[in-house]
Parts: C-alpha cells; structure tokens; sequence
C-alpha cells in the first residue's frame, strides 16, 4: 500500500472515485490531487506529525497553487489569475 494511502486509512479517510477503479471520471480533481502529492507530499511525508500540520500543509498548498504556480496551459498565468482574465473578457 502507498504511503498516501496508508496515512489516509490511519485517519480513517476514505479516498473515493465516482465508480470503482475508474479515476477518469472526475480526472481534473486527480490531476489536481497528483500534483499536491508529488509536490507537497511525497518525500515530506514524516514532516507531517498530526492531522492539523497534514491539513495546514494541504491549505497551504492550495492557496500556493491557486495564487502563485504559474501553468503553461493558462499561458503562463496562475488559476487566480486566468479566471480573472476570463471574467473581464465576458
């Protein structure tokens, strides 16, 4: 069992796809989540003692990517501020 795994299950959280084994329904999720774990997670995972640091590091995360990871698919702008683009063009 993966180590994100196995932390998931000593917290007793359930990690849930729309239908058994079939990650492409909701793929856009899984790419996000994909990302966080080899950015984020993978390799750090004894850094993270409680549940609280494991949930800060993930907010943390997410603010991060959401404000500051530029992507090459929004043509080289963050989320935050592609939307706002788009937003301002409609």
């Amino acid at each position: 069992m993966a180590k994100y795994q196995q932390i998931l299950k000593e917290h007793k959280i359930v990690h849930s796809m729309s239908r058994k084994g079939n990650c492409l329904d909701n793929c856009i999720m899984e790419n996000f989540f994909g990302k966080m774990k080899n950015e984020m997670f993978y390799g750090h995972e004894y850094e993270f003692k409680s549940l609280d640091k494991l949930k800060k590091a993930m907010e943390e995360y997410i603010a991060y990517y959401n404000t500051e990871r530029i992507q090459v698919r929004l043509k080289g702008l963050t989320p935050c501020e592609a939307r706002s683009q788009a937003l301002k063009s409609n």
